[in-house]
This record gives C-alpha cells, sequence and structure tokens, in this order.
C-alpha cells in the first residue's frame, strides 16, 4: 500500500536525506514521497522464498541481490523506488550505498493495493532502466508468474508460467519451480478476490 505523505516539493537530494532519518520507508517520484505501508505475510514469505534462492544461486559471482530495503533511482524518470527484490551484476553499482542504478532484474510481489501501480508507472519508468533486461511480477493470491522480457529489438516481451512450469529467469540464468516460489503459502488463509493476482 502506498499513501501519500507530503505536498511541498522536494529535491532527490532532500529525500535521501529525510529518508536516512524515517523510520517508515518512502518512495519519490517528481518532488513527491509517499509512504510504504507494511506488507502481508503471504507478501514477504514470497519475497523471502525468492531473495533465498536467488542469494544462493549469485554468490561468488558478482552479482548482488537485495530485498525491500534498497532503492533503486531511475534518474531518467526522477524517482526511486524500493522494489521487493533486485539483482544488479553491474560493478557500477558496487560504490553505491544509498540506491542501485543499474539492476538487470527487478521482482515485485503483487498487493491488492500496489498492483495497479506495479503494471503500470513503476513498470512505465522501471522500463527507463537501460541495464534491467526482465521485470517479474509474482501474484500472492494465485500461484501465477508474469514475466517482461527485453528482446533484443528492445522491446517488452510478456510471458506467462503456471504453476507446472519452471520459472527461468534469462537475465542471470536463474531457474525457479513454483514449490521453491510458493513454500509456506497457505492460500486457504487468503481473503476470496475476484480472480485478480
Amino acid at each position: 500500500m502506498i499513501a501519500h505523505i507530503d505536498a511541498r516539493f522536494f529535491s532527490p537530494e532532500e529525500y535521501l536525506a529525510f529518508e536516512e532519518t524515517s523510520p517508515i520507508k518512502h518512495e519519490y517520484y517528481r518532488g513527491q514521497i509517499h509512504a510504504i505501508a507494511g506488507a502481508s505475510e503471504v507478501h514477504v514469505t514470497i519475497a523471502g522464498n525468492i531473495f533465498a534462492a536467488l542469494r544462493s544461486y549469485v554468490r561468488g559471482s558478482g552479482c548482488r541481490v537485495y530485498i525491500a530495503d534498497m532503492k533503486t533511482q531511475i534518474e531518467a524518470a526522477d524517482c526511486y523506488y524500493y522494489p521487493d527484490v533486485l539483482v544488479t551484476c553491474d560493478p557500477r553499482d558496487q560504490p553505491l550505498t544509498q540506491c542501485k542504478k543499474y539492476p538487470c532484474l527487478i521482482v515485485e510481489v503483487l498487493s491488492p493495493g500496489t498492483e495497479a501501480v506495479d503494471r503500470g508507472n513503476k513498470f512505465f519508468n522501471y522500463q527507463k532502466l537501460e541495464t534491467l533486461q526482465e521485470y517479474v511480477l509474482i501474484s500472492q493470491n494465485q500461484q501465477r508468474v508474469d514475466l517482461f522480457r527485453r528482446d533484443s529489438s528492445g522491446f517488452w516481451v510478456l510471458q506467462f508460467y503456471e504453476p507446472e512450469e519452471v520459472i527461468h529467469l534469462r537475465s542471470i540464468d536463474f531457474k525457479i519451480s513454483f514449490a521453491q516460489l510458493y513454500e509456506d503459502v497457505d492460500f486457504s488463509t487468503l481473503e476470496p478476490t475476484d480472480g485478480q493476482g
């Protein structure tokens, strides 16, 4: 869930300074900051599952994986977001401690309050990251994964994955099953939805 916090204009420098001391996280978009509410248990479990698998996979490769608390900066869109999981293999990111600018993979776990933004404005802005090769959207209401991949012509192609398939993230040549991704998720505890992920 994202909530508007302050109508005044923040420069990127003011935002970063504010975020250093804030007890809660905020995202930044063209001078405005928005508070980010906490995530559900299912959301956190799914994000944790893919983070753990990715962290184990990239160990020793020079790539780094971050979960939830690391910002990505999109200079071309004048914004900072907190992806659920991001992977960067670009050495230019190594000295950056407040945010990462060159991710190759971003993962968002969809929540009812953020799905429209994750599929809309965020994805539109993420596409301005020249190093980004894949954008993964994981449903927390059903076993479904939507993967957007940049092709050799620079166009984004959507691939759907269903439970019997193995998810292949080509950006880092990583594979994960739905059983691993949704480990410890009990869908019977979720509130009914209209079928949207």
